[in-house]
């Protein structure tokens, strides 16, 4: 279908701002430009306005769309691209992977939490574990994790010393820096796909902690909202598949 100049004015418009061009945002601009337009300004403000710079702003990205509560196969490889783009290295990439195959552990420590609350309720005198060793450098580098794995190592010390050999050895060491992955982590737990509201707080009480401003926590939350337009690009490529297949039928009646 041939588009109006509006319409392309709206699409390179889309273009501009999100780096991408689809099948869904080609149905919508059919239907409902108005949405694009105004989910272009939405979706591109956070990413052009906050004080993160551009490697910064992809690697978030790349963060979200790889993690397990989201997995979007198109905006990771979009992403991936603009990272490496804006000066990201393969090793950069790497740590942010790490941190995506980590996060499953924050429910581990959540759930364990609860495990020892309702222990101390039912069995007071219950002993376990006294934990394991954990060296200051560990704990500077790995502020939250430090003190909730040792809260997992007095239920399952050998758990908890695997879980903390991952952590330390199981990035790079030579792509982000620990205030960088304190905000990937931030992002990853804010994000709406994987909602942690008390691991958002630790991790955010630990970036005020090292000197991370306030203005790139908050960019870090802002940037996962607009992920949700994955919904909607399913429903609009549904809407118009059933819209075409109508036509055809139409056409066939006559």
């Amino acid at each position: 279908m041939a588009h109006s100049t509006e319409q392309m004015r709206i699409k390179e418009k889309f273009i501009a701002a999100r780096g991408y061009w689809r099948p869904w945002t080609d149905a919508i601009l059919n239907l409902h430009p108005d949405f694009l337009e105004r989910y272009a300004d939405y979706a591109g403000q956070p990413a052009k306005t906050g004080p993160l710079s551009p490697r910064m702003v992809e690697l978030v990205y790349v963060a979200l769309d790889a993690s397990s509560a989201h997995m979007y196969g198109p905006g990771l490889l979009t992403h991936l691209k603009g990272a490496l783009n804006a000066g990201a290295t393969p090793f950069d990439v790497l740590d942010v992977l790490h941190l995506v195959a980590m996060q499953g552990l924050e429910a581990v420590y959540a759930s364990t939490a609860i495990l020892g609350q309702e222990l101390g309720a039912q069995m007071p005198d219950k002993r376990q574990s006294s934990g394991i060793p954990m060296s200051d450098e560990f704990k500077a580098a790995h502020p939250v994790a430090g003190s909730l794995i040792e809260d997992l190592a007095r239920f399952d010390a050998e758990y908890a010393t695997v879980v903390m050999d991952f952590i330390q050895f199981g990035g790079t060491g030579q792509g982000l820096s620990d205030n960088e992955r304190l905000l990937i982590q931030i992002a990853l737990n804010a994000c709406f796909t994987a909602f942690n509201p008390e691991a958002v707080r630790l991790y955010i009480r630990a970036a005020l902690n090292k000197g991370i401003a306030a203005s790139e926590i908050l960019q870090v939350i802002q940037l996962g909202a607009h992920l949700s337009v994955h919904g909607t690009a399913l429903g609009a490529l549904s809407l118009n598949e059933i819209i075409e297949s109508s036509k055809g039928e139409g056409h066939e009646s006559q």
